[in-house]
């Protein structure tokens, strides 16, 4: 069980802690996140919140987590905390980007103002004493995350040892495509090393490559941008294409995962995969829930479903 009194945020970060974080957002070793959520939080309603609490519904098997501890890994805005606290969770959000922490706290402020089952934290996954402070959780949830980190192996090492046992561990983590994630790591320390005024430099070419081909078979398919215009419902979480685009083309630090080597590494740890999601081999996240069942046995591993 998590450890945490609910009831406020809890403000643990240390001033050498958010000077590195703004000394490498100044010299480009990486990217404003919190920033892309802030401007993502205007365009945050109630449908866009109603689409993640259904997506967390499907990722989780579960409709109802009343009494559930739910640690959110990294909350960027907010809204995956939002919705699982919405579910009836007792909810623990952190993350490493001060930006990224007052994102989820007007969000907190926005919906559920004092709420005594919410706590928003300044925290690094990478920072053991301060996970140490969390205990244990009964879902730990950590997308698209963990791979920004730059010691992403540490980072799963970390979370893997604050999920209960019999707990879920959900992972979102960028899909290792060999040579073109050598090449957009290359175009993600160009875009973060140019002045914001130049960085459509990057986006705009961006841009065409992930969006074109889909623009054009809508136009003829007869429905100019139907993909673009329903994203937010396609996509069935909730997100904006826009703001997915420059996380996706800015998100330094990065890092990638094959799926088999994810799979040893936590079944290693005491952890069954029970659902696997994957992107093709292309660009993007693979998507994993784990339960812990504390046996380190190859013979307990079970296939997705």
């Amino acid at each position: 069980m998590g450890k945490k009194e609910a009831g406020s945020c809890i403000r643990l970060r240390r001033p050498t802690m958010e000077f590195d974080h703004r000394r490498d957002i100044e010299v480009g070793k990486r990217f404003a996140f919190g920033a892309n959520w802030r401007r993502f939080l205007n365009s945050i309603d109630d449908y866009k919140v109603g689409l993640a609490e259904q997506s967390l519904r499907r990722t989780l098997r579960m409709n109802d987590l009343s009494g559930v501890h739910f640690l959110d890994v990294g909350s960027g805005s907010g809204l995956f905390s939002l919705a699982a606290r919405r579910l009836g969770a007792v909810v623990t959000s952190f993350d490493f980007d001060p930006e990224s922490v007052a994102t989820t706290l007007e969000l907190r402020k926005r919906y559920l103002p004092n709420d005594g089952h919410w706590v928003v934290e300044d925290g690094s996954v990478l920072d053991p004493n301060y996970l140490s402070t969390l205990g244990e959780s009964e879902v730990v949830y950590s997308w698209g995350v963990l791979h920004h980190t730059g010691a992403m192996w540490t980072a799963l090492e970390n979370v893997t040892r604050l999920v209960a046992r019999d707990g879920l561990l959900v992972l979102a983590l960028y899909n290792d495509q060999g040579r073109m994630s050598s090449i957009w790591l290359w175009i993600k320390r160009f875009y973060n090393k140019l002045p914001s005024v130049l960085r459509w430099l990057v986006v705009g070419p961006a841009l065409l490559r992930l969006w074109g081909p889909t623009c054009v078979r809508d136009i003829c398919l007869g429905r100019p941008f139907y993909s673009w215009r329903n994203y937010v419902k396609d996509s069935a979480r909730g997100m904006s294409p826009w703001h997915d685009l420059i996380d996706w083309v800015g998100g330094l630090p990065f890092e990638v995962a094959k799926p088999e080597h994810l799979l040893d590494f936590c079944r290693e740890r005491g952890f069954q995969l029970i659902r696997l999601k994957t992107c093709a081999g292309g660009i993007g996240c693979n998507e994993y829930v784990f339960r812990k069942t504390d046996s380190k046995s190859v013979l307990n591993f079970d296939a997705p479903e």
